[in-house]
């Protein structure tokens, strides 16, 4: 929150689209308390600060142990065994400076007591004992102070919430609430809506709707929510409607979110019977062991002032003995063997785990934790009911068990809560890991951190690779948690680099950043050399075409890839194992729905289409003619290139005479009445000229109205000065059009209005032109009725300015910033969508709903950012024991709106067959060495295939049907250059192998599809 009170909407522009104005405002006013700031701590104080709350305060009295490092970002080594210096009172500065605007304060208090905690919104605790948590339990239940709790031991990790017993969530999916348009609704006791049967409504049973804009069944307009029974996907009834008058037409549906209260238990009252959410189906029998063994943990630690020692059979066996004891207490010991002996592993393992401490896991548990920090303050989705228990153990190399004892003792080292859990060979393969990281935003920057913590790469053989071209922008910072204000401006991947190089010493000369796009342009960079020393690649990416190309590339030099992403509380991650499971490309989200043409240019009914159709008017008028007069006055060829019969062709030239000769203005008043004369063209005349070819009572070809169902007849706006959506255009349009000739604009408002008063506004006169009703028909051509329309493409060259009269002279082409709210550009197009939406009668929208629309904002929150992260990390740590079975991997699902956590095992690779040899996408023949086409041939003789065709990308290098002659000529040519004579272009030095493709009958004769080859030309 700014000083104002109100919110920097700069800075969490993209939080905002996760959870709204109101939930933000609620934030801002909530102080948070952290006891405990270790690892777990630190990670939801981070996510908790960076989500914009009033206030947050540490409270860990503890000095700073050397094992600490390993999780804990904030703390440096000078922070060790420092006299004075306390876990809470080192982490706290470097906390304050992730948000500027969330002061961050020490609790220095004898005594955790109720009058202390009743100053705070929400209290975290973080890896205490369960007799301290049911104490401060007890102070906070059932009072404004809302209570969590959460513990991490190795790959353990647990979590338990308590927001009192009338708890009210303001919106449990967060999902946006359903509309949709209305076809009839029956006058009847049940009244039956029918909805437009063009996409399903999508209510369920006790959903509750409001309708808008009904003709006839007025009574319904704007009325209290009513409850909905749904009756098919395009019906549904809302109770009785039979005193009502007949409904006529028109009317929008909208869905209505309804508050739910929340009763939660105590702490000391769940415990006999817990209420678990299960975050992995193929485990749901764990929780209520997992319960039972935390508790048998947490009661050894209390009687011994310590965990118990890695891997102590004495100690786990006591654990065991109380965890068996409270199992029988609790009438919850497994009945079955297969039970128990469950119960017996995970026991011995918590017990053995209890003082390792992991990175992964704190990410993953941390973000969950965080998250319901911010729904306790605000009221937005649905909380934790309310525990949950997970345990990531496939993680666990696969020799675990075979190793000595002293490969789990600690080395007074900052991995030491790592080495507790996997010892300290797999801590070696951990450092002298090397691996390539594509993209350092959000989901890069949490990647590193982790990484720096684990000490990935920091060994004598490993490094870390790091690229991305963009540079650090204010919107970032509240996600991107690498970067500060001070970073604004600078390269991402170098200053992310540096941080983490920062936090972890041992990285320093490990790390290796870089600012290029990934793809075909610079796989002189990215060449054979630098993918063969990698042992894997991780995606931290924004778009599915660089994923593709990345998951390309992993495929083609057998590498595991890593990938995931995240939409708001909603996130996934993938695993890509090399000849075991199928890779990112193998299955694709369906394409996003886009808007026909003629809805957008003719029938909108929905802000969205006003929105996308402003969108496209911006480069229309501010990027794309601009660009085309610089072309004209740059390029000789430009005018040739274009051609002289196509219609799009005259319009370029068109827009050249437009932008140069006619509208090209002198002064900023100029500028303001172009502005003008836009107005008038697009919400005055298009609408006549569309209203005369299509009457408001037309009908159609069985005499039913046109203007009905999506069809909205629109109506001409009549320009006002006083109408601020008006002014609001002008201003914007004049001084984008200003920009575009280099002149100086202003918001005074009586320049404005002087000038305005002075211009002069031509009649409209329609024409008679075909308007196209559905994208199936052909896109009409207007008549021509004037000189000018009829001018050939001869006469607008000749009536275009030389080049050369004009030399020197450049337009300044605009493109669409959607972060900078004082450039113009989404006042722009939030105020031509929103009078074009008055002209159809559709509900404006503020300039906030249209820059995440127009912008296409991703919406993004630290805390499921950070979850992803730790998720992709524990698969990290598998792929590192280079596990074979496809069983031990998870690709994840999560949505911590709800919240919904699932695992699924990775889709194997789908099997192919030529002959007897099974193949996936994974295979290829490998050739060694610069071999003739005709040894080439050979080499797949010798496999039973008759290779018929011979391809390398576009370039036919052979054919059954190519002449004998040349045939024979290429036979003995070697393979490299064979390609190069065919395509007629070099091979690049660094290229080492040639990808051929080829097609072959298999023994029988039929034809089979075979495996791509690789040809490795070069050493």
């Amino acid at each position: 929150m700014t000083a104002e009170g109100s919110i920097d909407e700069s800075l969490y522009s993209r939080q905002l689209y996760v959870l709204g104005h109101d939930a933000m405002k609620q934030m801002s006013s909530s102080s948070v308390l952290i006891i405990g700031v270790q690892g777990l701590g630190a990670e939801i104080a981070k996510n908790t600060a960076l989500a914009g709350v009033k206030s947050v305060t540490l409270f860990d009295p503890s000095p700073v142990q050397i094992e600490d490092l390993g999780t804990q970002f904030f703390l440096r080594k000078s922070d060790v065994a420092q006299p004075g210096v306390t876990r809470a009172s080192a982490t706290a500065p470097r906390l304050a400076e992730i948000n500027t605007y969330v002061p961050v304060k020490v609790l220095d208090v004898p005594e955790l007591n109720q009058e202390v905690l009743s100053k705070f919104q929400v209290v975290v605790l973080c890896n205490q004992s369960i007799s301290e948590q049911l104490r401060i339990n007890d102070l906070t239940h059932n009072t404004p102070t809302h209570f969590l709790a959460a513990s991490i031991h190795g790959l353990f990790g647990s979590a338990f919430a308590d927001f009192g017993s009338n708890f009210v969530c303001k919106d449990p999916s967060g999902e946006q609430p359903l509309s949709g348009m209305v076809v009839s609704i029956s006058q009847e006791q049940e009244g039956l809506v029918t909805t437009l049967d063009e996409t399903r409504h999508g209510l369920e049973d006790g959903d509750y709707v409001t309708f808008s804009e009904v003709e006839g069944m007025t009574e319904l307009n704007d009325i209290e929510p009513r409850k909905v029974t749904v009756k098919g996907p395009y019906t549904f009834t809302i109770g009785d409607t039979s005193s009502f008058q007949p409904y006529k037409c028109g009317g929008l549906f909208k869905q209505v979110k309804q508050p739910k209260t929340l009763h939660f238990q105590s702490l000391r009252e769940s415990r006999a019977s817990p209420e678990c959410l299960i975050s992995d189906f193929a485990k749901m029998d764990r929780p209520p062991l997992l319960h039972v063994a935390f508790e048998a943990l947490s009661q050894f630690y209390e009687q011994r002032h310590a965990y118990p020692q890695t891997r102590n059979a004495e100690d786990a066996a006591e654990v065991q003995r109380l965890a068996n004891s409270l199992a029988e207490q609790r009438k919850c010991m497994p009945e079955d063997e297969a039970g128990q002996k469950l119960f017996e592993m995970l026991v011995k393992e918590l017990a053995f785990q209890a003082r390792g401490s992991l990175s992964p896991m704190v990410a993953f548990i941390g973000g969950f934790v965080a998250q319901e920090v911010l729904k306790a303050c605000s009221g937005k989705f649905h909380p934790l009911m309310q525990y949950m228990y997970v345990d990531c153990l496939e993680a666990l190399p696969n020799n675990l068990h075979s190793l000595p004892l002293d490969e789990f003792q600690p080395e007074n080292s900052r991995y030491d809560g790592q080495i507790a859990v996997f010892g300290k060979s797999f801590q070696k393969r951990i450092a002298n890991a090397r691996q390539f990281l594509v993209g350092s935003g959000a989901i890069g920057c949490e990647m590193l951190k982790n990484w720096s913590m684990m000490g990935l790469g920091s060994g004598p053989e490993g490094q870390i690779f790091v690229t991305d071209m963009d540079t650090i922008e204010k919107s970032n910072l509240n996600r991107q948690f690498l970067f500060r204000p001070k970073d604004v401006g600078q390269f991402k991947a170098d200053t992310a680099a540096a941080a983490v190089a920062e936090m972890n010493p041992d990285l320093q000369g490990k790390i290796h950043s870089f600012q290029n796009r990934v793809g075909p342009e610079t796989e002189d960079l990215y060449d054979d050399a630098f993918f063969e020393q990698l042992d894997g690649v991780t995606n931290a990416l924004d778009n599915v075409n660089a994923r593709q190309y990345m998951d390309r590339r992993c495929v083609y030099y057998q590498k595991p890839l890593l990938e995931s992403g995240t939409l708001g509380t909603k996130a996934n991650t993938q695993v890509v194992v090399p000849n075991l499971t199928e890779s990112y490309s193998s299955s694709q989200d369906p394409p996003e729905k886009s808007i026909p043409v003629c809805t957008l240019k003719n029938f909108p009914n929905q802000i969205e289409h006003t929105i996308q159709w402003a969108r496209e008017q911006f480069d229309e008028l501010f990027l794309k003619p601009a660009e085309n007069v610089n072309l004209y006055l740059t390029q000789p060829d430009f005018l040739a290139n274009l051609g002289s019969s196509d219609a799009g062709a005259k319009q370029q030239v068109e827009q050249v005479k437009e932008y140069l000769v006619e509208s090209r203005p002198q002064t900023f008043d100029a500028c303001i009445a172009w502005a003008r004369a836009k107005f008038e063209e697009n919400y005055v005349n298009m609408i006549k000229q569309l209203l005369f070819n299509l009457p408001a009572d037309a009908v159609t070809s069985t005499g039913q109205p046109f203007w009905s169902g999506p069809k909205r007849a629109p109506k001409p706006l009549t320009f006002n000065e006083q109408n601020p959506d008006h002014m609001a255009y002008i201003v914007a349009a004049a001084n984008l059009h200003a920009e575009n000739y280099g002149l100086k604009g202003t918001a005074e408002m009586d320049v404005y209005h002087r000038v305005l008063s002075q211009v002069s506004v031509p009649e409209f006169v329609p024409r008679s032109v075909k308007v196209q009703v559905n994208d199936n028909e052909p896109t009409p051509t207007a008549a021509s009725n004037s000189a000018e329309d009829e001018a050939s493409m001869e006469e607008l060259v000749s009536s275009l300015p030389a080049p050369q009269t004009l030399s020197g002279y450049r337009m300044q082409p605009i493109e669409m910033e959607k972060d900078d709210d004082t450039n113009y550009h989404i006042a722009f197009i939030t105020a031509a969508s929103n009078l074009r939406a008055l002209n159809y009668s559709i509900k404006p929208a503020d300039q906030y709903t249209t820059k995440g629309i127009a912008g296409k904002i991703i919406p993004a929150i630290a805390t499921t950012t950070a979850l992803a992260t730790g998720l992709v990390n524990l698969e990290m740590y598998k792929i590192l024991d280079h596990k074979t079975e496809l069983e031990k991997y998870s690709n994840a699902f999560v949505n911590l709106a709800l919240p919904f956590i699932a695992f699924s095992e990775p889709i194997a690779a789908p099997k192919n067959k030529y002959n007897n040899t099974e193949w996936t996408l994974w295979s290829r023949f490998d050739i060694q060495g610069d071999v003739s086409l005709e040894e080439f041939l050979d080499f797949f003789r010798k496999q039973q295939l008759d290779v018929t065709m011979v391809s390398s990308g576009v370039s036919m290098l052979y054919s059954d049907f190519m002449p004998a002659k040349k045939k024979q000529e290429r036979l003995a040519m070697p393979m490299s250059e064979l390609v190069q004579t065919v395509s007629k272009k070099p091979l690049p030095k660094h290229v080492k192998n040639l990808v051929v493709e080829i097609m072959a009958d298999d023994a029988s004769g039929e034809d089979v599809e075979v495996p791509y080859v690789n040809v490795r030309i070069r050493p």
